[in-house]
């Protein structure tokens, strides 16, 4: 069973009810331990106070502001929790916009919100609410000593929370920009062509982590003593010259039918190919 990350009300209007929030999602890394090098055995890391200069334990440890060069203020837990705003046990929905309006920039981390006891109607009602009518709903909650803005959105069997990036958060680089006037317009139709060759439904189960699966299996190699294979690596990719040449071979690799999009030029060989035999065959019978 998860753990609850969060637990509260949610409000809309006058409506209120019970939900919980569980983590969606996390990063799965490869973790590794300090050694010392000469015989393997685990290194600690050692908390030291400047002014005397010598170890302390972790629970001699508080929170300190630095308000002035070298000057602190202590800031205990009783204090952080006097200073949680009523986001802290309510989140009510500020407005609903529509799902479109929204970048996906501003997504930070998902979780999923569950209705708790004696909540699972209002719960349905705005699921089905917001599902109906293509809105999601923009929040505030405040948890891990923080206040966010959150995107509350219908999935496919509840309703998925996203904390958002504030917008100061989001970068703004000159350098992020298009120029589509390059592109030329059969360059274009080969493009969509060749997105169209590669399309296919959202299976998110077919991506695997090739670094992490490749990292268990050097280590487990390494355990049992086998030798390692190396995997093989990427070839070294020449840059495009000519994107048109690129595009056609690109397309020739795939060779999946195309859906609606159709290559220029490819339509009139396929022509001509097609009344190619005819002709050889009325020469024939003639002669």
């Amino acid at each position: 069973m998860a753990s609850t990350v969060w637990r509260g009300h949610l409000t809309f209007g006058l409506v209120s009810l019970p939900v919980k929030l569980y983590s969606a999602a996390r990063g799965e890394t490869i973790s590794f331990n300090q050694l010392h090098e000469k015989d393997n055995s685990r290194v600690k890391n050692v908390v030291y106070c400047q002014l005397e200069d010598k170890p302390i334990s972790r629970d001699e440890i508080v929170k300190g502001f630095e308000y002035e060069k070298g000057q602190y203020v202590v800031i205990d837990e009783e204090d952080i929790k006097k200073a949680a705003p009523p986001s802290a046990r309510n989140m009510e929905i500020q407005e609903f916009v529509k799902s479109e309006e929204i970048d996906p920039v501003y997504f930070e981390t998902s979780y999923y919100m569950v209705p708790d006891e004696a909540g699972e109607k209002p719960y349905a009602l705005l699921f089905e609410g917001m599902r109906r009518t293509g809105y999601m709903g923009i929040a505030k909650v405040a948890m891990h000593n923080r206040e966010y803005v959150v995107i509350l959105r219908p999935a496919d069997r509840g309703i998925l929370i996203h904390t958002m990036y504030y917008a100061d958060e989001v970068r703004k680089v000159d350098e992020f920009r298009t120029d589509t006037s390059l592109v030329k317009d059969k360059e274009l139709q080969l493009a969509q062509t060749l997105i169209e060759s590669l399309s296919g439904p959202f299976e998110p189960e077919k991506y695997k982590d090739t670094y992490r699966e490749n990292l268990k299996a050097l280590i487990a190699a390494k355990v049992e003593g086998r030798e390692i294979v190396e995997p093989p690596h990427a070839e070294r990719l020449a840059p495009v010259v000519d994107i048109m040449d690129a595009l056609r071979m690109s397309l020739d690799k795939v060779k999946k039918p195309v859906r609606g999009v159709k290559e220029p030029g490819r339509a009139e060989a396929a022509q001509e190919e097609e009344r190619a035999p005819k002709k050889r065959s009325r020469k024939t019978a003639t002669g």
